[in-house]
């Protein structure tokens, strides 16, 4: 995952407002998420301890952004 491209958030706020079309996967802990003022509308939440184990709930046919911290 260490060539995976990478974009701001100006960009990600850019490309949600545009419409397009990707998964957003929210992989921050449960600390970080509860203390944060960042929300991510319709996110899925799946810490990155607990991805693998959830994989089935990623779309497949989609392009993926995960955020994190």
């Amino acid at each position: 995952m260490a060539d995976a491209p990478r974009i701001t958030v100006d960009e990600l706020k850019r490309r949600m407002e545009a419409g397009e079309d990707f998964v957003l996967i929210d992989t921050r802990n449960p600390q970080a998420w509860a203390g944060s003022d960042s929300m991510l509308p319709e996110a899925i939440r799946l810490p990155m301890d607990k991805l693998e184990e959830n994989l089935s709930k990623i779309p497949k046919d989609k392009r993926i952004v995960a955020y994190c911290t």
